[in-house]
């Protein structure tokens, strides 16, 4: 896994968190690791961004690059031409991710929002990027009501891409998950056509940098390098009836 792109199933769902949690894991092992962040919106120059965060949590060795910033929180084609600034499209991404492939053991490619949000005029995406690389896609969902259908449409659009679901990890697992929640556990590897690779705790992001990276490996299965295990948490977390 040279190059893997972490696409949500939407936004705010805990992708930096996990790209983090996948960087923490991977320098812990001594892999040299860089975080891709092709387009940040939303946020003003000087402020940390996205692949700077990521950076942080997983250690002062991850490389952080930010290819393109536009100012207003949306889609980054629309935050580009609103701007009045050149967009990033998928061949920007895949030439910058392979550059770093060649200086890194291991690149994170963190997308914006969903698989298909546009990056230019185009019609450009990150799956468009994941192409490109020939990476897997590991896709970042919720925990509760409708990630199965939002999770199960954004596999779908790999599947019919000829892309790999590397498989999904839960963005943000509650302290006190409802039945959805429980449920979901089962129900996410069956809708998504692929396994489920792990669980971050929600609130994992405002650890602090030291106990972020203990516990990382905690969070992720052996497919991710962590110690997490879908069978025992599966059993804690059965709902009842």
């Amino acid at each position: 896994m040279g190059v893997v792109v972490v696409s949500g199933t939407g936004t705010e769902i805990g992708k930096t968190v996990v790209t983090a949690a996948v960087a923490a894991v991977a320098a812990a092992q001594g892999r040299t690791v860089a975080v891709l962040k092709p387009a940040q919106t939303g946020l003003s120059q000087g402020e940390p961004g996205d692949a700077q965060e990521a950076a942080r949590l997983a250690g002062p060795g991850v490389t952080a690059v930010e290819l393109a910033r536009f100012p207003e929180p949306l889609a980054p084609a629309t935050a580009a031409r609103r701007a009045v600034m050149a967009p990033v499209g998928p061949h920007e991404v895949a030439d910058a991710a392979a550059k770093l492939a060649g200086e890194h053991d291991l690149v994170l490619v963190e997308g914006a929002g969903g698989l298909l949000v546009r990056f230019d005029g185009a019609g450009g995406t990150l799956a468009d990027a994941a192409r490109l690389l020939g990476a897997p896609v590991l896709v970042v969902a919720p925990a509760g009501l409708g990630t199965l259908n939002a999770t199960a449409l954004t596999t779908e659009a790999l599947r019919a891409r000829s892309l790999e679901a590397l498989g999904v990890v839960v963005g943000s697992w509650p302290a006190t998950p409802d039945l959805a929640a429980r449920c979901n556990v089962a129900d996410l590897p069956e809708s998504a056509g692929a396994a489920l690779l792990g669980a971050v705790p929600d609130g994992s992001g405002s650890l602090a940098p030291e106990a972020f990276r203990a516990a990382a490996p905690g969070w992720l299965a052996p497919a991710l390098g962590g110690s997490w295990d879908v069978d025992a948490f599966a059993a804690d977390f059965a709902p009842v009836g």
